[in-house]
């Protein structure tokens, strides 16, 4: 049920999910099409284009195919998980299995343990064990991480470790669904890898770096700070008012308050939300409101935004620890 809406605006709301945009999702599909043309599009003509461009503009696909990854596991545009894993399975991001994406990011939408290091696979925060633990390298990094310019090129290696780490625990404690939707996605990570350096001119270094990696980059944009460590589980979750052309590369996911608060609503519904209850939402979450990715850029280019080990933590012995969540930052990139 949604947090901040009045009854007025829950009958529009609920008015909204009979319409045909709504129940069609038109929008949605629009989108799919308009990615996988598009990536398939330029790939083909990588040699007209030139390899540089064509390796930029596979890159923001790339990175607006994990926004459709987003949407696709949250239901949309279909009701089938079935139906929408096939249409996210593709490994155009080539770095995460969908599956494994999937189970990890709905797990991060346990709000009441939003950020918890131990508990939020999303978190960008380290317990106080984890710290105490880390030699100077690691701590720089995880220092670093938590700066705009840091998030950008040291962000996508910490969630890449981690989804390795998570594939070889799954291999030693036979957890064989997860072994399988990473046996899947390699094969047909390498299958796509062949076709771009046969048929396309594309090598695949280029793809795997050039675009996996900057794809990663680019999200991680949208994840800055979009999660800060607060009591009040409200207070937790960003708004950020970004331009368009970032709210259709982020899918608005950039009204990230209003996705955890009605996490069913279809991304193009998200921004009338917000602006029916902007005032309503600034008050809930505290004031945790951003106007745009160049202020976060302008503030936090060499700034943390906060500091590695979560304030509200406290050291705990080891035997009283909770596991720690699998995954920890696989799926920060498309959240």
């Amino acid at each position: 049920m949604p947090r901040y809406l009045d009854d007025a605006q829950r009958q529009e709301l609920q008015s909204q999910r009979t319409s045909w945009r709504w129940r069609s999702e038109w929008p949605t599909w629009a989108v799919i099409v308009a990615i996988y043309g598009g990536w398939f599009g330029v790939a083909l003509n990588a040699r007209a284009i030139g390899l540089v461009p064509a390796v930029a503009l596979l890159a923001v696909l790339s990175c607006w195919y994990m926004s459709l990854q987003h949407e696709l596991m949250h239901g949309h545009p279909t009701r089938w998980p079935l139906v929408n894993m096939l249409i996210g399975v593709a490994p155009l991001a080539v770095w995460f299995p969908y599956a494994v994406y999937r189970e990890s990011h709905l797990r991060h939408h346990d709000d009441a343990h939003l950020t918890e290091p131990d508990r939020d696979p999303e978190s960008y925060y380290v317990s106080p064990e984890q710290w105490a633990s880390a030699g100077p390298v690691l701590r720089a990094a995880l220092a670093a991480r938590n700066t705009f310019v840091g998030r950008m090129l040291v962000g996508p290696w910490f969630s890449i470790a981690a989804s390795w780490r998570e594939a070889a625990q799954a291999l030693v404690e036979r957890r064989w669904r997860i072994v399988a939707s990473w046996a899947a996605h390699l094969a047909s990570l390498v299958a796509l890898a062949s076709w771009l350096e046969t048929r396309c001119g594309i090598p695949w270094r280029a793809f795997v770096f050039g675009v996996g990696y900057a794809a990663l980059a680019l999200a991680s944009v949208r994840s800055f700070q979009e999660h800060r460590a607060a009591e009040r589980e409200s207070e937790r979750t960003v708004v950020n008012e970004a331009a368009w052309p970032w709210r259709l590369l982020f899918l608005n996911n950039n009204f990230h308050a209003v996705h955890h608060d009605l996490p069913g609503v279809p991304w193009f519904a998200l921004g009338n939300v917000y602006a029916r209850r902007r005032d309503a939402y600034r008050a809930s979450n505290g004031g945790f409101i951003v106007r745009g990715y160049g202020e976060w850029a302008l503030r936090h280019a060499f700034a943390r935004a906060a500091q590695p080990v979560h304030p509200l933590a406290a050291p705990q012995a080891a035997a009283g620890r909770a596991r720690p969540a699998r995954s920890a930052d696989t799926a920060s990139l498309a959240s």
